[in-house]
């Protein structure tokens, strides 16, 4: 998670309620609307949400904050690729603080941007989950630029990541 990410998570106002009654106890969405002051149905998106982020754990009648994911953001404050982007044009103009803010729709450019992601993101040799594809995607994706569906997609179509049978691998 980045900052960046645990900022956008926490900037509405009922996203903020909800994650401060779930941190003071709360465990269940009645718990949480009654706490929080809000209808049941603005709550299970706002956990949804929250959960998304990486800052909630658990179903319901088990909502946690996840202490693990805040703390691991805390001390990881250096961007991922904090001195590469600087020396390649595409990457600076489309990645800050290791987040995606654009994607290129010349596919020479798009096809370095997600090479760079790739190599970031999946080990060479490594069978992966989609649930953990998209959980290595998510964090280039916070600043709302792309979706992690979408870039999982073009890492596929490139032949930057290989599926097969629902499990992905880096060639």
């Amino acid at each position: 998670m980045t900052a960046h990410a645990l900022a956008g998570a926490l900037a509405d106002d009922g996203r903020r309620r909800i994650f401060a009654a779930i941190v003071l106890g709360a465990t269940s969405t009645a718990e949480v609307a009654g706490r929080a002051g809000l209808p049941a149905r603005v709550v299970l998106t706002g956990v949804r949400r929250l959960t998304d982020a990486g800052l909630v754990t658990g179903a319901e009648g088990a909502f946690a904050a996840d202490e693990a994911s805040l703390r691991a953001a805390a001390r990881d404050n250096r961007p991922a690729d904090d001195a590469e982007p600087a020396a390649d044009p595409v990457l600076r103009t489309f990645l800050r603080a290791g987040v995606l803010v654009g994607m290129p729709a010349q596919r020479v450019r798009r096809r370095l941007l997600l090479a760079h992601i790739a190599e970031r993101s999946f080990e060479a040799g490594t069978r992966y989950p989609e649930r953990a594809v998209d959980d290595a995607l998510k964090p280039w994706c916070a600043a709302g630029a792309s979706d992690h569906a979408t870039l999982r997609r073009y890492l596929i179509d490139e032949q930057l990541l290989t599926r097969e049978h629902g499990i992905y691998q880096r060639p």
